[in-house]
């Protein structure tokens, strides 16, 4: 089983947390396949067939990207409306996703006890992205665990970045391990 990491950050050289988790991710091949939406289709014309070809062709998708307005980058939701169609991904015929796995990657700006209520964003991280969790359960795939970066406007050191991404390669070898037992 192999990872499909759906990358859309619309300036990922001047990322230093997405790109950080980039450059681990590539580390493991046999694990992840990287997928930089933003440098594939910088013109936001998607090659529908081949985005789908990728989806048959791996078990799990991981979703990367930094949290903007409470949602994803602009061409992550076109990517969505463009390539998850009827009789692909739902509908009669629409079963190519059942059974397939989801998960998020996120960095945030604010500190992760902001995502609460009373505090400056009002809802937890899990309220926030119950979107992509819809769409998930809506296309027949199972939605695993968020993994996330807090914290990128209050200077994360590059200590904490360096750890986030051993985590986070780890979080997914962990479940992809477990998976397969």
């Amino acid at each position: 089983m192999k990872n499909l990491v759906i990358v859309a950050h619309p300036n990922i050289e001047e990322s230093r947390i997405n790109k950080r988790w980039i450059e681990e991710l590539k580390k493991y091949p046999e694990y992840f396949t990287v997928h930089e939406l933003y440098k594939q289709y910088p013109d936001w014309d998607f090659d529908i067939e081949h985005e789908q070809k990728l989806l048959v062709n791996h078990d799990r998708y991981i979703f990367q990207f930094p949290f903007y307005w409470y949602s994803s980058p602009p061409l992550l939701k076109k990517w969505f409306d463009d390539v998850l169609t009827y009789g692909f991904a739902y509908g009669s015929k629409g079963d190519k996703l059942h059974g397939k796995e989801f998960s998020l990657a996120i960095s945030a700006g604010v500190l992760e006890h902001e995502y609460q209520a009373g505090e400056a964003n009002e809802y937890t991280m899990s309220e926030l992205t119950k979107p992509f969790q819809a769409s998930c359960l809506y296309t027949g795939m199972k939605f695993l665990p968020t993994f996330a970066l807090y914290g990128a406007e209050h200077n994360v050191t590059d200590e904490e970045i360096e750890e986030s991404a051993k985590k986070y390669v780890n979080h997914h070898i962990k479940r992809l391990e477990e998976s397969l037992k």
